[in-house]
């Protein structure tokens, strides 16, 4: 048998560091911080790009990204982006944020950034729950879930029933993009990754605010194990935050996934 020399078919994106993740086993922030590198790579913005990230999870992205990043207060991650965007309109600048803190603390910031058409990109990850502090019920809680502060389950006359986000920004004027996709299989996951990068499209091209809602898991916190909270994704959550495109600039039809 010949020998066959060896190919390197997988690699870690440049926009990545090296640092070992800290996210607990069967979280997919970590997958959806790969499918953002290798847009940012596959774009060649790395070296123009500044993210934002605000408190929650999504803290530790600047860990992780190999890029210039900026640490937000908890919700004003779209405020700072906005000033960073303004002073230097020739960067590309994205937020980074959970359903905790963009649908609950940082609803004026989104909304009115959305509003007013801000030409940044945020990427929203969406577990229905908030993670870091604790496993507490969030905006995007589904109904009957449980959580520490909703031991019984969310109860809609009393919470009321989870925000949709992208559907809200979908109103606005300013909004040139708006999406929602999953990571909860490899199929769904390449398709997320098809709208993270129109979503940096819309930026450079200037047509205005941009989001991704990217339905993920939160193992530690609902109770579940890995392979368990993929099927919550797929049985629980996607009836209640359907995918598809619920906004999409006129601009960019012919490139539509």
């Amino acid at each position: 048998m010949m020998d066959v020399p060896a190919q390197v078919v997988y690699s870690r994106p440049e926009s990545l560091t090296s640092t070992p993740t800290t996210y607990c086993p069967g979280c997919t922030h970590g997958i959806a911080h790969r499918l953002v590198a290798e847009v940012l790579d596959e774009m060649e913005l790395r070296e123009n790009t500044i993210g934002v990230a605000p408190v929650g999870c999504s803290v530790f992205a600047y860990n992780f990204f190999n890029c210039d990043f900026v640490e937000a207060a908890h919700g004003r991650a779209p405020a700072m982006a906005t000033g960073i965007k303004r002073v230097l309109p020739d960067r590309v600048v994205f937020a980074y944020q959970g359903d905790g803190d963009l649908a609950s603390i940082g609803m004026a910031e989104i909304m009115h950034a959305s509003g007013r058409g801000e030409n940044i990109t945020v990427i929203f990850i969406n577990n229905a729950i908030y993670g870091m502090t604790g496993g507490q019920m969030a905006p995007t809680t589904l109904p009957g879930q449980k959580t520490t502060s909703s031991p019984d389950g969310r109860d809609v006359e009393q919470a009321g029933y989870p925000l949709r986000m992208v559907e809200a920004l979908a109103t606005m004027q300013g909004t040139g993009y708006a999406v929602r996709r999953s990571l909860h299989d490899p199929k769904n996951i390449r398709l997320a990754k098809k709208a993270l990068r129109m979503a940096f499209e819309v930026q450079t091209r200037g047509l205005g605010f941009a989001i991704v809602e990217l339905l993920s898991s939160c193992p530690t916190n609902w109770g579940l194990t890995p392979k368990e909270s993929l099927k919550f994704i797929e049985e629980r959550m996607i009836p209640v935050f359907p995918l598809g495109d619920f906004k999409v600039h006129p601009a960019l039809e012919g490139l539509r996934v």
